[in-house]
């Protein structure tokens, strides 16, 4: 058997999608973030240099990068990136676990939220948009805490309206439920309501 290998496709690059980061605007009221970063992994060797592309220009040259480990498998000590090395490192307890902390030689230091990969798209442009608040008060790890609150409130509604929507309080009302006893069993709690009356 042989095989035929179109070596015009080798060197072609496949376009990665664009960078999903919102970064606050400048103004005179800094807030604890300056924006939010939403990778399509966790893998930092492969979604950092997208990133430092994204912000060098605006942020000048990043050169290091923390992280805490709690949410990336993988923490490569160095990056390459377009034309330059970011170095990583980590910090377990001194470093919320939602956030990445970029530093700049010769500019500053930005503080941005990483949004999970897996964040569904509502919950996560919600996330994109209070992260890059001027003048932001909530830390990394609770906005996420408020996302989830955010979620389950939202979930609790939609099982409420569903419920409502098959018959829920109106068929119980109307006196249509059967009522279940323990186990699933009907003829327990007939009995038991009787004796109850007595």
């Amino acid at each position: 058997m042989t095989a035929t290998i179109d070596r015009t496709t080798i060197g072609e690059r496949v376009a990665s999608p664009p960078v999903r980061l919102s970064l606050t605007p400048a103004g005179p009221m800094p807030g604890l973030l300056d924006g939010a970063w939403w990778p399509r992994s966790r893998d930092l060797l492969r979604k950092l240099p997208a990133l430092t592309d994204a912000l060098d220009p605006r942020w000048g040259r990043i050169t290091r990068v923390t992280v805490n480990p709690a949410h990336w498998p993988v923490i490569p000590r160095k990056v390459p990136v377009t034309g330059h090395t970011v170095h990583v490192g980590w910090f377990t307890d001194e470093q919320d676990p939602h956030k990445m902390i970029l530093l700049s030689y010769a500019t500053g230091r930005w503080d941005l939220l990483v949004i999970p990969p897996e964040t569904g798209a509502a919950a996560g442009a919600r996330l994109m948009a209070a992260a890059a608040t001027p003048g932001g008060i909530l830390a990394a790890s609770s906005l996420m805490a408020s996302e989830d609150i955010t979620r389950d409130a939202s979930e609790s509604l939609g099982r409420e309206e569903e419920w409502e929507t098959d018959g829920g309080a109106a068929s119980a009302a109307a006196g249509n439920p059967k009522p279940i006893g323990p186990a699933g069993h009907p003829s327990l709690i007939g009995p038991l309501s009787c004796a109850q009356g007595m």
